[in-house]
């Protein structure tokens, strides 16, 4: 690297400060695994067509193989590692084994990635809808019906789950009225 095409950059990685000196041309993805040591991050097509670098930017799903590092200054980032205490990444990795929604796993991360978006930010998707959203993430293995199975098995779960206490409280205002 020489002095005069380096970049100064400092961004949050996984809720860390990051400080470095980059290259302008350094692309997000391979910052993150070289500098950072973070390999979760899958690099396949290097054309931001497959997904298989899918990180967060500041709370969006964003391809790391065409987003240049230099432009996440001051940025949050979050990669599949950051993911590890996060209660529904815990959830779709578990539906993702249970709905046999992995096959090589090289998709995986990023799939998680977007799959944990769509659940929080489309929490009424169907099947139609689920799919759309995927179709920027590429797998040669699965076919995507155990990925869609998946994200629909936490969908369903959250709105059960959203709607337990609902019943519960209109039993409870049913009993106390007929007391």
């Amino acid at each position: 690297m020489t002095d005069a095409l380096v970049k100064p950059l400092q961004l949050f990685v996984n809720d860390k400060p990051v400080a470095a000196l980059v290259e302008p041309r350094t692309h997000l993805a391979d910052f993150l695994r070289e500098a950072q040591l973070l390999t979760g991050t899958n690099i396949g097509c290097e054309q931001g067509v497959c997904g298989a670098c899918t990180v967060q930017i500041d709370g969006a799903p964003a391809r790391s193989c065409i987003t240049a590092a230099i432009a996440c200054a001051g940025s949050q980032v979050r990669t599949i590692e950051g993911f590890d205490d996060d209660a529904l990444m815990n959830d779709l990795r578990a539906a993702f084994s249970a709905e046999h929604a992995l096959q090589c796993g090289y998709c995986t991360p990023g799939m998680l990635v977007t799959a944990r978006d769509i659940v929080t930010r489309l929490p009424d998707a169907d099947d139609a809808r689920v799919r759309y959203e995927l179709s920027g993430n590429l797998c040669r293995c699965t076919g995507y019906v155990g990925i869609v199975r998946a994200i629909r098995r936490v969908l369903d779960a959250r709105r059960a789950a959203a709607a337990q206490p609902h019943m519960a409280t209109s039993a409870g205002v049913r009993a106390a009225t007929t007391a």
